[in-house]
Formats: C-alpha cells, sequence, structure tokens
C-alpha cells in the first residue's frame, strides 16, 4: 500500500485536567506542521493537503485540524497515514481513527496526557531511580503556607507547559509570592504549578527516538531499544532559563556537543537515563528530554517532552527553524529531510 500522509495540528483547547491548563500554541503548530508536509512532498511521499495546490508561505495550506471533521476530511481525500503534530489526550478524536486501524506517527494520546503532566512523571522518573531536581508542589490552597526543602534560587514551573512558556526563576521569597500570586490569577496554567531547585550547571537536551527500523549513513540499523540523537547543548539564557522558543530561534542559543563532550562520563549518564524514562513512558514517537547539571557536576532530568517541537528548514522563508531535534540530527548526517523520513517509517497502528 502506498504512504498517503495528512498532517494534523492542533486546532482546539486540550481539556483542563484535574484543574490543570495546558495553554495552546497561537498557531497550534501548524507552522512545523507545513515543515513536515513540505519536507515529506520534497521527498517523494504522497502528502494529503487541506487545499489542492499549497502555497509554500502558506501553513494552513499543508495541514488538517486535529477535529472530527478535519480527520475524516483528510481520510477522505486519502490518507492512510496520520501525523499527530499536535497536542493529544485521552478521548481526543484520533482515538476512534486509531481503533479501526488508521496507521499514525505520534505517542498513544492516553500515554501523552498522562506523561506531559510534568509532576507525575517526574515522581515516577524518581521512583526509577533517575535523578530528578528536589521540587515541591503548590496549589491554590497552600500557596501561602509552605515550606521551602531547598535554597534560592528556585524555579516556578507550570505542570502542563510548552518549553520555557511560563517558566521563571526567582532569588527571594518576595519575588516568588509575586510569580505564584501572578500565575494563579491569571489561571493561564490551572490551580496547581511547583517549584524546583535551581540548577547552577550547564544545560543540554536529548532527544530519544523510539526502537525501529532506521537509515543512517545509507545503511538500514534495526534499533531494539530507545535511542538517543547526540545532546544539545543550551547557552545564552535569560535569568538562568532558556528562552521560549517561539521569542528566541532554537539556533540562535544551541549547539550540538563534540565528540569529545559527548563521550565524557557525566554526559553518557545522562543518555542512558534519558532511553530509560523513554522506555518508562513506553514512548512510540520521538521525546524530548531537558537535562541541567548540578553543583557536582551531574546532570539531572528536569523535564521530559512528549510531544518536542519538530520545525525545520524545508521551505525557503523557514531556514532559521531548525528544531532542537533537528539539530541533533544533523550530527549522525541526518538532513531535516532524513530525520522527518525516519520518524514517517515508525508509524504504527493496533491491527
Amino acid at each position: 500500500m502506498s504512504k498517503n500522509v495528512a498532517i494534523l495540528y492542533q486546532a482546539q483547547d486540550p481539556p483542563v485536567i484535574d484543574g490543570i491548563k495546558k495553554p495552546m500554541k497561537p498557531s497550534g503548530y501548524s507552522d512545523s506542521g507545513a515543515d513536515i508536509a513540505y519536507s515529506l512532498r520534497n521527498s517523494g511521499i504522497n502528502v494529503i493537503t487541506s487545499v489542492e495546490n499549497p502555497k509554500v508561505e502558506n501553513d494552513l495550506d499543508w495541514v488538517f485540524p486535529d477535529t472530527k471533521e478535519g480527520i475524516e476530511k483528510a481520510i477522505e481525500k486519502g490518507a492512510n497515514i496520520l501525523w499527530l503534530n499536535t497536542v493529544l489526550f485521552t478521548h481526543h478524536p484520533i482515538e476512534k481513527f486509531i481503533s479501526e486501524g488508521i496507521s499514525v506517527v505520534g505517542q498513544i494520546p492516553a500515554d501523552a496526557e498522562k506523561f506531559d503532566d510534568k509532576w507525575q512523571t517526574n515522581i515516577l522518573l524518581r521512583e526509577h531511580q533517575i535523578a530528578i531536581p528536589k521540587s515541591i508542589l503548590i496549589t491554590q490552597d497552600n500557596y501561602n503556607d509552605f515550606a521551602l526543602a531547598f535554597p534560592f534560587p528556585v524555579v516556578t514551573k507550570p505542570i502542563r507547559g510548552r518549553g520555557s512558556q511560563g517558566v521563571s526563576r526567582v532569588n527571594d521569597e518576595p519575588s516568588l509570592s509575586l510569580v505564584i500570586k501572578n500565575m494563579f490569577d491569571t489561571h493561564q496554567y490551572g490551580n496547581a504549578l511547583y517549584l524546583e531547585e535551581f540548577l547552577q550547571g550547564e544545560e543540554i537536551t536529548i532527544t530519544v527516538m523510539p526502537p525501529g527500523e532506521y537509515l543512517i549513513n545509507n545503511k538500514t540499523i534495526i534499533k531494539d531499544r530507545h535511542w538517543s540523537l547526540p545532546p544539545v547543548k543550551r547557552f545564552n539564557h535569560q535569568n538562568g532559563i532558556a528562552p521560549y522558543n517561539g521569542t528566541v530561534a532554537v539556533i540562535n542559543n544551541s549547539a550540538v556537543l563534540t565528540d569529545i563532550e559527548i563521550n565524557t562520563t557525566t554526559i553518557q549518564k545522562a543518555i542512558l537515563e534519558c532511553e530509560k524514562a523513554a522506555g518508562i513512558v513506553c514512548a512510540k514517537a520521538p521525546i524530548r528530554i531537558d537535562c541541567r547539571a548540578n553543583s557536582n557536576g551531574d546532570f539531572l532530568l528536569f523535564d521530559l517532552n512528549m510531544k518536542p517541537n519538530m520545525t525545520g528548514p524545508s521551505r525557503p522563508q523557514r531556514q532559521d527553524q531548525d528544531s532542537l531535534t533537528a539539530i541533533a540530527a544533523r550530527k549522525i548526517g541526518w538532513t531535516f529531510d532524513d530525520l522527518i523520513l525516519n520518524m514517517l517509517n515508525q508509524k504504527w497502528s493496533i491491527s
């Protein structure tokens, strides 16, 4: 059967889960969805688009909304593989079509919802002896009366955030009170957040790929377990926090590690722990894990992202839009097109 691929983007707010909100990205990832679609078409894959002759600069021409109607339209136009470039959750419309046997690229929706809760996921990782930072849960009921078990500076974080959006470093108690009050008053992230110890050391991000068959250096390689792309280091932080990629393009503050850096004991340990974490959450598509070194130089996993940003320089006007995953992939000889083709090859279905 030929591969007829349609890309889904986020066209609806995700549900509020136990009082926790995940803000919707304004474009719903239609920009990266169009990057993916354009890349696939460049590679000779039959891409089903929402309009017959998509304009290269118009994101929405290339993608379908992740609603029941949008998915049905994609399938009616001939799609037999749906690329889930969207935020997934239990009872997402795609579940019906997965149950009917459609092939998809992306995570299991219920798993995406479960492990998108960064507080609960960190607890799970700690239970599996994976090193994570000290943290404390703050709710609207206890935010005037809690005790920190670690010193300032601390980091305030949404429980279901996107990258560094809504993440702040605070250096003292008055500043912390203001940040917490503002987060709860705006109710942008729901009725809970968490505080984390600030790690002073280097920050890296590691993309972990699912098991499967890959084409690397013109050779077919079977990966029977989760495996990582080379780590990418982050720099030019703003007040100790990597800026949100919607504000600063990651090519301006990120670089893949050298072979010498990758082969250090601390980096190798971080890679193994990230691969272990990907196995724990049963990732069926790439995930991105952010790590940072403590004062001893040991890396701790502080943010597991079930849906990495997947922008790329496939379209002429998008040459500065590398994602962290695309930067890492280049180290093993993959262009953005190679990365996207290898991701497509990991499509799955329940049949």
